[in-house]
C-alpha cells in the first residue's frame, strides 16, 4: 500500500496552539507531500487567521463546524481528507522534525492499519507539565498504556498521536460520541474489525497538556468514570489492573490508620513505592522539583481515577439507566 498522509487536527478555542503545531509541521524533514486538515469545533476564538498564514508553506485546509466534540470533529476531518492514511493529533502537540519520517519508516517496515505514538515533555515545559506528563506515561503509574515501550496488555493508541488507515476508519465506523474514552472505544472496534494496532516508539510528540491541578483531577476522574462504560460496551476488554487506582487509595488510607495503631509495615510499603516513583521521575527529568511534583501528580491521578471508576462501576451495576443517562456530560450530541 502506497500511503498518502492526511494530518487531522480538531481545535477548540486554541489558536496559539495551532500556530505552534503548524510551525513544527513546517520544520518536518519528510520529503513526500502530505496535507493538513484543521477542523474548528465551534470555537469562539477562531484559528482561521493563523491557518491562513501557513497556506503558502503547507498543503492545508480549514473547516468550521458547530461544536460536537473532538471525536466527531476527527470523523469530519477524515471525511474531508484526500489521503488514504490519517494521522490524528491534538492541537496542544508539537512534533519533532523527524516525526513523519519515523511514521513512514515504520509503515514501510511493517504496515499496520492503526498505530499510536508516545508523548514526551519538551525541555521548555513547566515543572507541572513535566510532572503530569511523567505520571500519564510512566510504567509505574499507568502501566505504560499511553505509549511506553513496555506496557501492560495489548497496545491501545490514543488520539493525541494516532494513525489510522482510511480502510480501518471506514470499517470501524470512526470515533463515537463519548469523551473522554473515544480512543479505546475506537481501538476495540478496530480490533473487532480484524485490524491490528502497534506502538511506533520513535514517532513521539511533545504533548503540552495546558492544565492545572484542578483540571488534571477532573480529567482523570472522567477517565475513571469512562472505563466501566467501555467494559460494558466491549465485554472481554476489562482488566483487573483497571481497579488498581481505587484499591491503591483505599489501601493507603487503611495503611495510615494501621500505622496509628502500631502496625506500620503496610505504610512502609507505600513509602517504598513513592521512593521508586521519585527516583524514576528524577532519573527521567533530572529535576528534584519535578520528582516531588510527580508524587503529588500520582496521588491526584489515583484519587481522581479511583473515585470516578468506583462511582461509575457502582451506578452501572445497580441502576437500570443507560450510561448516557447516568453521565450525560461524558457524551456529545451529534450536530
Amino acid at each position: 500500500m502506497i500511503t498518502s498522509f492526511s494530518i487531522i487536527v480538531p481545535v477548540y478555542n486554541r489558536p496559539e496552539e495551532i500556530r505552534e503545531l503548524l510551525e513544527s509541521l513546517e520544520r518536518q524533514d519528510f520529503n513526500a507531500p502530505y496535507e493538513v486538515v484543521i477542523v474548528e469545533d465551534g470555537s469562539s476564538e477562531s484559528s482561521e487567521e493563523i491557518v491562513r498564514r501557513f497556506q503558502d508553506k503547507l498543503q492545508i485546509s480549514y473547516y468550521y463546524k458547530e461544536n460536537s466534540g473532538p471525536g466527531d470533529s476527527r470523523n469530519f476531518g477524515m471525511q474531508k481528507a484526500k489521503g488514504n492514511y490519517y494521522i490524528i493529533l491534538d492541537s496542544d502537540c508539537i512534533l519533532p522534525k523527524q516525526y513523519l519520517t519515523e511514521v513512514d519508516k515504520e509503515l514501510k517496515r511493517e504496515f499496520v492499519h492503526c498505530f499510536g505514538g508516545p508523548d514526551a515533555a519538551d525541555a521548555s515545559f513547566t515543572d507541572v507539565q513535566k510532572a503530569i506528563n511523567y505520571v500519564m506515561t510512566s510504567f509505574f503509574t499507568t502501566g505504560g498504556i499511553r505509549g511506553g515501550a513496555k506496557s501492560v496488555g495489548k497496545f491501545q493508541p490514543r488520539s493525541f498521536n494516532m494513525g489510522i488507515s482510511k480502510e480501518a476508519f471506514e470499517k470501524a465506523g470512526g470515533f463515537g460520541r463519548i469523551h473522554p474514552g473515544e480512543d479505546p472505544d475506537l481501538t476495540f472496534r478496530i480490533w473487532k474489525a480484524g485490524f491490528e494496532t502497534r506502538l511506533f516508539p520513535k514517532a513521539f510528540v511533545y504533548h503540552k497538556r495546558r492544565i492545572d491541578w484542578n483540571k488534571f483531577y477532573i480529567q482523570v476522574n472522567k477517565f475513571g468514570r469512562v472505563r466501566p462504560i467501555l467494559n460494558k460496551w466491549h465485554p472481554g476488554t476489562a482488566r483487573p489492573t483497571y481497579w488498581f487506582p481505587t484499591f491503591f487509595m483505599i489501601g493507603l488510607c487503611v495503611s495510615v490508620l494501621l500505622a496509628f495503631v502500631g502496625i506500620p509495615l503496610p505504610l512502609w510499603l507505600y513509602v517504598a513505592y513513592f521512593v521508586v516513583l521519585f527516583l524514576d521521575a528524577l532519573f527521567k527529568n533530572r529535576s528534584i522539583k519535578v520528582a516531588f511534583l510527580a508524587i503529588f501528580a500520582a496521588l491526584t491521578q489515583f484519587t481522581g481515577y479511583g473515585i470516578g471508576f468506583l462511582k461509575s462501576t457502582f451506578l452501572l451495576n445497580f441502576s437500570n439507566k443507560e450510561p448516557e443517562e447516568l453521565f450525560p456530560k461524558l457524551f456529545f450530541k451529534r450536530k
